[in-house]
């Protein structure tokens, strides 16, 4: 992990953010819009916002990879965990020890905010990071999750109003 630098976003980081940005976007095959990553770049500069970032440079100080955590509330252990959404290490950077900086950085932080557990997602095809989370964790958790697109529009109807 030598060479690597880990930080948070500044504001002078936005375009090479974004580039990195837009190609975990394109990995996902989600579109990334100028208004989408305007809005995700403010909530990174707030400190007032839930969302924290990560970001990793190499030696040569190119930013090579991002991590977007916050806060989230796990009521059934009376605790506040980190969530990681975003995670990303362009392809260039892979096998070079970029994740395992951003995941070091991460188990800091998640010491320094006292949280008790980590959780993120991927998708099942994703092997590269599949393998390094394995590595971390020592396998996937056993819970499944579920995504409902516009809950409003496609909700099923009932006759029990919300109180």
């Amino acid at each position: 992990m030598s060479g690597f630098r880990i930080q948070a976003p500044a504001s002078g980081d936005r375009r090479d953010w974004q580039r990195l940005y837009a190609g975990y976007a394109e990995f996902y095959q989600t579109t990334l819009t100028n208004e989408m990553a305007d809005r995700v770049w403010q909530w990174l500069l707030d400190p007032a916002h839930v969302i924290e970032g990560l970001l990793v440079r190499d030696s040569q100080a190119v930013l090579v990879g991002l991590l977007h955590v916050r806060a989230c509330p796990h009521p059934l252990s009376g605790s506040v965990i980190g969530f990681v959404d975003d995670m990303y290490v362009a392809e260039h950077a892979r096998g070079t020890g970029a994740a395992s900086a951003l995941i070091d950085a991460l188990a800091r932080l998640a010491e320094q905010r006292q949280w008790p557990r980590l959780r993120w997602v991927t998708q099942d095809h994703n092997a590269h990071a599949r393998a390094v989370y394995d590595r971390i964790t020592g396998g996937p958790s056993e819970f499944i999750m579920y995504n409902w697109s516009e809950p409003a529009a496609n909700r099923p109807r009932s006759e029990h109003p919300v109180a």
